[in-house]
């Protein structure tokens, strides 16, 4: 391969402003073409970054591109078919999260990228953090001794987005569970190491969002509005931990924002943002900070460790089956809250 030839389906704004300037920063990799089912959208991003193939639609841009890989930028009712397009085409696959709609199509994906030996990853891009990567590592040393406890969470006081489709559920598959608590989830089980799960609790409400329009992401139409203010719930592993998790776009609560993950072992607990641990021994409390641990711009990092790992010089940090294990956790945490109890997990 002289070049990793790479194509985008879906000409919004995260391919403008990560996946573009990630691949045009790497010399081995040639972006071929664009699709979008706004074809205006598709020309008018070829033409500001120079792409010579642009196309409404997302197989005719797989058939005379012939790309390598694929970035799939689209909204998440289409990452299902579009996936397995570009996967049946030969094409490795970067898909923006959550991986899907529903455990059974992320499960289906992951399966068929294992068959035909591709990769699939998704832009869980706080994933690729120093700060996770430093925890990873102390829990990995066993610096954290048996972990029991974590606590993950995504809040905003008045952050639903006033653009694009978040407020639309056929469309997203729910509101802030599967948008922004996708991300504090992702981190939570990635640095749980994925146990099994036993069952789940949660309850969620919409009671802001539908009969408000007005926040500080812009404005919306509350009678279009049909995904959750907020989501909050507990997951069971069946090793005996649990997880905490609340995630919102709107709450009255006194912070605008709130992301935080937290774990709690028996030698020592920490946080993420920012990265810090706690101990305590014999009545001697200590507080560790990490103030050189600092970040650039994270989607980048992630599209740029896919494009690495499609040229075979890395590995790929974010992989298909655990995209499935998050999104089985998603599915089970909403219909728990749908059906007012416990889910368990056979």
């Amino acid at each position: 391969m002289n070049k990793l030839r790479v194509a985008l389906i879906g000409a919004g704004q995260i391919a403008r402003v990560s996946h573009i300037p990630s691949y045009r920063s790497m010399e081995e990799v040639e972006i071929v073409g664009v699709s979008d089912r706004n074809i205006e959208s598709a020309e008018r991003l070829a033409d500001e970054f120079g792409i010579t193939f642009a196309t409404q639609s997302h197989l005719e841009l797989l058939e005379k591109c012939k790309p390598d890989a694929v970035s799939i930028c689209v909204p998440n009712k289409f990452h299902y078919p579009i996936v397995m397009d570009a996967l049946h085409a030969g094409c490795n696959v970067m898909c923006e999260k959550p991986p899907a709609i529903s455990y059974k199509e992320a499960n289906e994906m992951a399966d068929v990228a294992e068959e035909k030996g591709l990769i699939l990853t998704y832009d869980f891009h706080f994933r690729h953090g120093k700060n996770v990567a430093l925890m990873k590592e102390m829990i990995e040393k066993g610096k954290f001794g048996q972990i029991y406890f974590a606590r993950a969470k995504w809040l905003r006081r008045a952050g639903v987005p006033g653009w694009g489709n978040f407020i639309n559920k056929a469309m997203q598959g729910g509101g802030p569970l599967i948008d922004i608590g996708a991300h504090m989830l992702d981190l939570a089980c990635y640095l749980f190491d994925y146990p099994e799960i036993s069952y789940v609790s949660a309850s969620m409400s919409n009671r802001i969002g539908t009969v408000q329009s007005h926040g500080l992401m812009g404005d919306w139409n509350p009678e279009r509005y049909t995904v959750e203010d907020g989501l909050f719930g507990m997951i069971y592993f069946k090793d005996g931990r649990c997880l905490e998790l609340e995630t919102s776009f709107a709450l009255n609560m006194k912070e605008k924002d709130i992301r935080a993950v937290d774990i709690f072992g028996d030698k020592l607990g920490g946080s993420l943002f920012p990265l810090e641990t706690y101990s305590a021994s014999e009545g001697d409390f200590a507080n560790q900070a990490y103030p050189f641990v600092e970040d650039g711009d994270l989607h980048i990092d992630a599209i740029t460790n896919f494009a690495k790992a499609c040229l075979g010089q890395e590995a790929v940090l974010v992989t298909a089956k655990q995209g499935a294990y998050v999104q089985r956790i998603i599915e089970v945490l909403y219909k728990s809250a749908e059906s007012n109890r416990p889910e368990i997990i056979d």
